[in-house]
């Protein structure tokens, strides 16, 4: 069917979920996640800020994993403000950037309490709109326009600037409920009016504040389709994200998937491959070092157990009676083995006797010394850069990889003391340690 329209998924753990307080990731655990969400099949990954200093080494070094053909499936997008002078600096910084989106504030509470009455709704138009010429002239191939505060703008005024931005290149909307402020019957009212007058294809990018991020993303999605466009549900793994965080990927696939008014009435992405979705919740609660809670849909410790008796006997004798979907569709059952005896590990101080016996049980053997020598080395990196113990995972990664893993892992601060900093510095103004320490 030519005008068949899909629900697609653009995970931005990578850009959103790391802006969750007090937490963060490496860059070579964004690089396994984009690794993982290509292997699923994920449509889209927004995998980071391409203004930001430090992202600059990551952003390129994925980048030529697309290149080389490691990173197939899913497209690599980066996240700008809408503004010409971010748009500039983020092709300087990562030249083979395909697909962006720009974020501007809608709302006109934004407008006011962010901009302090320098800007008009019109400003933030023009704006975007110059941003959009930019970005084109710049060789984007794909680019979506973020309206911040969507839920709380006027919506009128939201399709006025979506009709604006499509205009001007723009293939995408993107409807940013940053506070969580919609509830599903919102949602679907409102993005269904934006997609009938806008014709664009809609992306769903909901806040959990009110605990309905996951509910609001599926509704949100049926409303576009049901108008006629392609949906593109925003998503973090596991529900990171800022506050209360962001609508949780497996959460959405299987809403989308298993929900009564959804299921078989919908499509997603074909490629997503749902049974490894498991893995990819694991690795992620580890390298964000937040377990899984332990009622998490899907994911979670007790999302398949049952201790009452009434539910025990029921999913003894048929688990439909009490498990409306299988876990191993997730990928989970397999056995888990936990060593505890003797183990050998490798990280920052580690050797090369220990550091071979580690690869050689996953199988993998060095041609020379030099080549052992150099991984080895990498490896104590990578260690130093995750403060973990690096999974397989990671491992496998440094030897296939070395060149990319070098690249990711270095990061150049932004040091060019002037004024008072560089007059203290140059004469030795050293803070007293008891101020500090």
């Amino acid at each position: 069917m030519p005008n068949k329209k899909y629900i697609y998924f653009v995970d931005v753990t990578n850009r959103d979920g790391v802006q969750t307080s007090r937490l963060g990731l490496a860059k070579l655990q964004k690089t396994i996640i984009n690794l993982m969400l290509d292997d699923i099949g994920i449509t889209q990954s927004e995998f980071g800020f391409p203004t930001t200093r430090h992202e600059i080494n990551y952003l390129n070094g994925n980048l030529e994993l697309v290149d080389r053909g490691v990173i197939t499936k899913t497209k690599l997008s980066g996240w700008m403000r809408g503004i010409e002078e971010d748009v500039l600096l983020s092709f300087q910084n990562v030249p083979r950037l395909k697909f962006v989106n720009l974020s501007v504030s809608t709302s006109d509470q934004m407008i006011k309490g962010k901009f302090g009455g320098k800007k008009t709704r019109d400003d933030i138009i023009k704006s975007t709109n110059k941003a959009l010429d930019t970005a084109i002239a710049c060789g984007a191939q794909d680019i979506g326009v973020n309206a911040e505060d969507a839920s709380r703008s006027d919506i009128e005024y939201l399709i006025t600037f979506g009709l604006e931005a499509k205009k001007h290149g723009a293939k995408k909307f993107r409807y940013c409920d940053t506070l969580g402020y919609d509830d599903p019957i919102s949602a679907y009212e409102r993005i269904s009016k934006i997609a009938q007058a806008t014709k664009m294809d809609i992306e769903l990018h909901f806040h959990n504040d009110l605990g309905m991020a996951a509910g609001n993303s599926v509704m949100g999605a049926k409303a576009a389709v049901d108008a006629g466009v392609n949906a593109y549900i925003n998503t973090a793994i596991n529900g990171m994200g800022e506050r209360a965080g962001n609508a949780d990927l497996i959460s959405c696939l299987l809403g989308v998937l298993k929900s009564s008014g959804m299921h078989g009435k919908y499509e997603i992405d074909p490629n997503i491959d749902l049974s490894k979705t498991w893995k990819l919740a694991k690795y992620t609660a580890y390298a964000f070092g937040i377990p899984i809670p332990i009622n998490q849909p899907a994911t979670g410790a007790n999302a398949f157990a049952h201790e009452s008796g009434i539910h025990a006997d029921g999913a003894l004798k048929d688990r439909l009676n009490y498990e409306l979907y299988d876990y191993a569709e997730l990928g989970r059952g397999e056995p888990e083995i936990v060593e505890t005896g003797r183990m050998i590990t490798t990280g920052e101080y580690g050797g090369i006797k220990g550091f071979r016996n580690v690869y050689e049980k996953m199988e993998i053997e060095f041609q020379d010394e030099d080549e052992a020598r150099n991984i080895l080395e990498l490896a104590r990196y990578a260690n130093v850069h995750t403060q973990k113990p690096l999974t397989q995972s990671e491992l496998k990664f440094i030897y296939y990889y070395p060149d990319i893993a070098a690249k990711i892992m270095t990061v150049t601060p932004y040091y060019m003391p002037t004024g008072n900093l560089k007059k203290r510095v140059d004469n030795n103004f050293i803070t007293q340690p008891h101020l500090f320490v």
